[in-house]
């Protein structure tokens, strides 16, 4: 089966018009991925090219417009070229010695500013040989750079090495989902209903993930529907370490789960997995300060269909009005379109991302900072609204300590 996207790593490719960007990504994947032309402008979208780079693992290559495009649709194309910046976990700036300018200096900037760790690849060098002042200032700031000539593969395998070294810490040693909840020897329930949202024979994937996670560490793993819960539990010789429900059936769970055991939903262990869960938890609190009227982002990563009975349209509506006592005004976005100006929202609240990489959530979460606008996720939404937040945090100590220290 091939690593989903969100266990990928996302290295950004950008640079100038005709810098030779799409020739990188096609010597570093072997393949005529991208079109490549003397045309400055070839590429206008976002091409994403999956492979395995070894012994990194799974990574996801972005080949972007170039920075400097021009005109009405060159804008748009360097939009959506700034847009990759929010899910980039590794970047390169496609660059060379003659053209080496402000562009490549504000991408340097949007870097640093944003945290992500970059390379510069000085392509064409076959016809522009190496400029020592650039160099030495480079080497005095230690940022880390690579000669290459794409058109004949020369330099890319140093390339590859330098991407390897380069990679974020917390990409290799990427933090278990749930089995360090749980422990080596030990086990976990996971309850999975079966209903319109559930893909016909197959599970989501947080369901996926989470089973691997804890066959990965060595834990037992029980998989049950909501309705088989409360006799699943009493076969089992001693109490699970843990159970883990989708958020849509928090209250049956926590009703047939004894108090003794702790209790959290998928989409809550996914906002420490994917996101920022202290972050997401002071979101939930601000719940209590909504009032009718009050506008509602709700942000979904995925484009589907909204079914009948969609969790984002209609349940969480439904809880959060009720929860308020009259109706919130509420607004949709999905795929990676988000609003420009949310200022004026008053709560954002997004899925749990699992086919995203961190990169992208984290990124989500710093705007929602700097616009001062609270952010959580569905299932701390909705054991927010269903009253049993506090249960759902017990397995997570600091954000059980964020909760209760909120103002009475």
């Amino acid at each position: 089966m091939k690593a989903p996207k969100s266990f990928r790593l996302h290295i950004g490719i950008f640079g100038r018009r005709n810098a030779g960007k799409s020739s990188i990504l096609n010597a570093l994947t072997q393949q005529d991925v991208s079109i490549v032309s003397e045309v400055a402008g070839t590429t206008t979208d976002p091409v994403e090219k999956p492979m395995e780079l070894l012994p990194l693992g799974p990574v996801l290559f972005i080949d972007t417009a170039g920075i400097d495009d021009e005109g009405v649709l060159g804008e748009k194309r360097v939009a959506k070229t700034m847009a990759v910046f929010d899910r980039t976990d590794l970047g390169i700036v496609v660059t060379n010695f003659k053209d080496w300018a402000d562009y490549e200096l504000s991408l340097i900037e949007e870097f640093k500013k944003r945290e992500i760790p970059f390379i510069i690849v000085f392509n064409k060098t076959d016809l522009h040989p190496e400029k020592q002042d650039i160099t030495s200032q480079l080497d005095s700031v230690k940022i880390k750079y690579v000669f290459t000539s794409a058109t004949d593969n020369q330099g890319i395998s140093d390339l590859r090495q330098l991407l390897l070294k380069s990679a974020p810490s917390d990409f290799i040693e990427r933090p278990a989902i749930l089995a360090d909840l749980v422990g080596p020897g030990e086990m976990a329930v996971l309850v999975v209903p079966i209903d319109k949202e559930a893909p016909k024979g197959r599970l989501i994937l947080p369901q996926v993930q989470s089973i691997r996670d804890l066959l990965d560490h060595n834990a037992f793993c029980l998989v049950v529907r909501e309705t088989e819960l409360s006799e699943a539990l009493s076969r089992l010789n001693e109490p699970p370490k843990l159970v883990v429900t989708d958020s849509q059936a928090f209250e049956k769970v926590g009703a047939d789960t004894p108090a003794n055991i702790p209790l959290t939903s998928f989409s809550i262990l996914f906002a420490r997995f994917q996101a920022d869960l202290n972050e997401m938890v002071r979101g939930a609190m601000a719940i209590d300060s909504l009032k009718p009227g009050d506008s509602v982002l709700i942000a979904e990563a995925c484009s589907h269909h909204p079914i009948e009975e969609d969790i984002g349209t209609v349940k969480i509506p439904n809880w959060l009005n009720k929860y308020v006592g009259g109706n919130l005004l509420f607004e949709h976005t999905r795929g990676h379109d988000f609003p420009k100006n949310i200022e004026k929202f008053k709560l954002i609240i997004h899925c749990g991302a699992c086919m995203w990489n961190r990169r992208a959530m984290l990124s989500r979460i710093m705007k929602a900072r700097q616009a001062e606008v609270p952010i959580t996720n569905y299932g701390l939404t909705i054991a927010y609204s269903l009253g049993i937040f506090e249960r759902a945090l017990q397995p997570f100590p600091t954000a059980l300590k964020i909760f209760k220290q909120k103002p009475a």
